[in-house]
């Protein structure tokens, strides 16, 4: 099994095209997975870990509603917001500025085939993270992502997940509120659960401003020793 993760950090890039660079990095792997079935070979895959940040986008899951987003697409332009219907599971999301994407490309055929499991664990890298800045985050039953206070009226979602698998490969991911302009939630539905609120980093500490590179570099370890992954910054 081949647990090496090669980490790429791509800045701020645009939705379609870091959906585009993810679905090739996808394609590829199902290939050689195919490959090494018709051909009774043993090509190792690879797996991948991407960071992004998107200018302001709305996607809408699979399965999702459409009338969970609350504006129009006049309203969108005038927002510099754009939208996308993806091949993700889950409902809508929001994605910009100040928040954390990440996309683990990963063949769970080198960790665990079993796709429970690894959003869990996903929820879990989260979870470790945000208890190293003395928050008590949560998961939420029957709702992916990462919660504070659940079960209570003041329960709100800091964290975003939506994932879609094939063959035990994984595309789409996680996305974490750092610093982000909440006032963006307010025109969607998030993640078609009503009356839930949405929160940011910053927010909960009281900051205008939290580390952006210190939080991934955090998330990167808890990812790392869940998945029990060989981390790599390299592109080969």
């Amino acid at each position: 099994m081949n647990k090496k993760v090669v980490v790429q950090e791509l800045g701020v890039k645009d939705y379609k095209e870091t959906w585009d660079f993810q679905e090739e990095l996808f394609q590829e792997t199902l290939q050689i997975k195919s490959s090494n079935r018709k051909e009774n070979k043993n090509v190792p895959t690879q797996n991948h870990f991407l960071y992004v940040e998107h200018p302001h986008v709305y996607t809408l899951g699979k399965s999702g509603d459409f009338s969970n987003l609350l504006i129009s697409e006049e309203e969108l332009a005038a927002k510099n917001a754009t939208f996308y219907k993806v091949n993700r599971g889950g409902d809508i999301t929001y994605h910009g500025p100040g928040q954390i994407v990440g996309y683990p490309i990963l063949d769970l055929d080198n960790f665990f085939t079993d796709i429970h499991k690894y959003l869990r664990f996903l929820e879990e890298m989260v979870i470790r993270t945000l208890a190293e800045y003395g928050l008590k985050a949560e998961r939420s039953k029957g709702e992916t992502g990462v919660w504070l206070d659940v079960g209570t009226p003041f329960a709100r979602k800091i964290c975003a997940m939506g994932v879609r698998a094939s063959r035990w490969v994984t595309m789409h991911g996680f996305a974490l509120n750092v610093n982000a302009d909440l006032g963006y939630f307010d025109h969607m539905i998030p993640c078609g659960i009503k009356g839930k609120a949405v929160t940011s980093l910053n927010v909960e500490l009281g900051k205008a401003e939290v580390n952006i590179p210190e939080v991934k570099e955090k998330l990167l370890k808890h990812f790392a020793e869940l998945f029990e992954a060989d981390l790599h910054t390299d592109v080969e």
